[in-house]
């Protein structure tokens, strides 16, 4: 059994080792006020939900299993294990995310202000799993921005609802975190959307390397300056604010859609060399530029995209933009330079990254905020 384990999946030999306990403690160092600590916890908390489906289709239990300690090291438990059916056996479920609740040890303080009560973890596509062609159809739903229609969103977003009922119902105080990478990112964008348009809920959303369909991978494969990358940009918002004068319905709901949204900023970790997630990183850079340049179009452009605009004038207007009106992006832009260029850019869609300190990271957070007026 010791020699099929992937030592990735070990937590005391790939976990963050710069909040191990040192100097003969026991106790993971975690420090709730900082940005970096909790980064690296729920990042940690998201591989473990990796994991706990690894555990349950190799077969590993109790003390062989490796996911526990991917959130028990940080004081959660495992409250709920959420699961998705096979294509070919309805019986036949696996994992595809988790809930954990914040248990403090014996003797410990309190839960810190800044910390959880509760995170609602989603794992993304596993391309080795036996089953692999379950997440890698919903990352073709993802393509096509109907990812909210299928099983595994709705049952996301029931666990969720079932949470906060439950909550309410003990009256009682606390903070649900959302949390996911790669496809599992996108049921957390989803979900937390959903509570903050139909709630008014805004729900801490940290998503690691979410996908955005977009033309910015090929865009900066052709290496334009900045001054022609910014000018494309600008025209073709123009076009879309054009589009949005013809279509006017749309355009409105789209406007009052992205109001009820602004006060909700999910935190989006993502790496510039990844091309999954550029569109994100070209969308809010670009809308600040035209902002600045066009503030007229500005608002009526970064709210419409092509896709919605064609189902709409096939008269199947979109529930939500798969655009987001608010974030706080982080972009990481360190890079092995030894490594292969599909090692490189595997590595900047990995998961892994988000655990390590800030030290090793080349990390830049940006605010954005959708202007109301």
């Amino acid at each position: 059994m010791a020699s099929s384990i992937d030592l990735t999946d070990r937590f005391d030999v790939s976990g963050p080792t710069h909040m191990m306990p040192t100097g003969g403690s026991c106790a993971m160092k975690i420090d709730w006020e900082s940005e970096e600590h909790r980064r690296c916890v729920v990042a940690c908390i998201v591989k473990g939900t990796y994991i706990l489906e690894s555990d349950r289709s190799m077969c590993r239990v109790q003390a062989e299993a490796l996911a526990p300690a991917w959130w028990e090291s940080f004081h959660f438990r495992l409250m709920e294990v959420l699961k998705d059916d096979s294509f070919k056996h309805k019986g036949d479920k696996f994992i595809f995310g988790a809930i954990y609740e914040y248990a403090a040890p014996a003797g410990a303080p309190p839960r810190h202000p800044s910390a959880p009560q509760y995170v609602v973890a989603f794992r993304g596509t596993m391309l080795r799993h036996p089953k692999a062609i379950q997440d890698v159809f919903l990352d073709g739903k993802i393509v096509l921005n109907c990812l909210k229609g299928s099983n595994r969103s709705q049952r996301a977003h029931a666990a969720v609802d079932t949470l906060l009922a439950t909550i309410a119902k003990r009256k009682e105080s606390c903070v649900v975190w959302l949390a996911g990478h790669s496809l599992g990112a996108s049921l957390a964008l989803d979900v937390g959307r959903t509570m903050m348009e139909e709630q008014g809920l805004s729900l801490p959303t940290f998503l690691f390397n979410p996908p955005q369909v977009s033309l910015a991978p090929a865009i900066n494969l052709l290496q334009p300056t900045e001054v022609a990358k910014t000018d494309l940009y600008a025209v073709n918002h123009l076009f879309k604010a054009g589009l949005g004068l013809i279509h006017t319905p749309h355009r409105q709901r789209m406007e009052k859609l992205f109001e009820r949204l602004s006060p909700w900023a999910p935190k989006l970790y993502v790496h510039d060399k990844d091309f999954i997630c550029q569109g994100f990183i070209d969308y809010f850079e670009q809308r600040e530029q035209l902002e600045k340049r066009l503030r007229g179009a500005a608002k009526s452009a970064t709210t419409l995209s092509y896709r919605d605009i064609l189902l709409y004038m096939a008269g199947k207007d979109k529930e939500r933009p798969h655009l987001l009106p608010s974030a706080t992006l982080w972009k990481n832009s360190s890079m092995d330079s030894e490594a292969c260029w599909l090692t490189q850019r595997s590595n900047a869609h990995g998961l892994q990254q988000w655990w390590r300190s800030d030290r090793e990271l080349s990390l830049i957070p940006r605010d954005y905020k959708y202007r109301l007026a």
